[in-house]
């Protein structure tokens, strides 16, 4: 059965869909079979694997509204071993139209169950916020996976994360863990970013792949492709080979 991460960070800007995208594909590229469900509105981690949201029929918003399963809405992509659950930008009042359900926090997690055993991983691109989209990939997943910018600012809200992780640790999924946080974003000429990274370290485990400053993972989503397929010897590719690494090993 499939280990389940959500990538999560309500802070925006903070290479969460980079994230989210280019380790699928890493993952996906050592021949692991991969599950990229995009949950935010926006729809960039669709996007990121060559299908535009407003090409999407049939996404994740009809997945959770009950009008198809998880498994209708697959999609292939440009790796062989990566499938995605794209979105539409109808995804975007799925919030308001699941409020008065009882279980509105589970829908996603009863829609996985039926096809993770197809998946070695699933990795949940979740949108910037701590709403009813993110609670769902929370309630669903195994562990939490939180990008962070090597920026002054960086800590702030990761608290308000951690606290919410403990809530739906406690009341709905005591199974879910933070897997680490990944350092997004980083320079090392920068004492900025040394001392971002320091600091991070003192509350949280930070896997030891950094994801660096680099155009190359910039360019990639224009194109439709995860940076792996875009430039392999970037190194922002690298970066993301080496989280997958990590991930593999544990």
């Amino acid at each position: 059965m499939g280990r389940v991460f959500a990538v999560v960070n309500q802070k925006g800007g903070v290479g969460k869909t980079t994230t989210s995208v280019n380790v699928a594909a890493s993952i996906a590229a050592a021949e692991k079979r991969t599950l990229l469900i995009d949950m935010d509105p926006q729809g960039n981690a669709s996007s990121g694997v060559g299908i535009s949201p407003r090409t999407v029929k049939q996404g994740t918003y009809d997945v959770l509204i009950g009008r198809a399963n998880l498994a209708d809405v697959l999609k292939d992509t440009a790796i062989a071993t990566l499938k995605v659950a794209p979105t539409s930008r109808d995804l975007v009042a799925a919030e308001y139209e699941l409020i008065d359900r009882e279980d509105r926090d589970l829908i996603l997690r009863a829609a996985l169950e039926r096809v993770r055993r197809k998946f070695d991983f699933v990795f949940i691109d979740c949108p910037p916020s701590l709403g009813l989209l993110t609670i769902n990939a929370l309630c669903a997943a195994d562990a939490v996976i939180v990008p962070m910018q090597c920026e002054y600012f960086a800590l702030e809200g990761l608290g308000q994360l951690t606290e919410t992780i403990a809530r739906i640790k406690a009341a709905r999924n005591p199974k879910l863990k933070v897997e680490g946080v990944v350092l997004t974003m980083y320079d090392g000429r920068n004492n900025l970013s040394r001392e971002v990274a320091d600091e991070v370290r003192k509350h949280f485990r930070v896997f030891d792949a950094i994801i660096p400053r680099n155009v190359r993972l910039s360019e990639a989503p224009s194109f439709g492709q995860p940076v792996l397929l875009y430039d392999a010897r970037s190194s922002g590719a690298q970066g993301y080979l080496e989280l997958a690494k990590e991930l593999l090993g544990n």
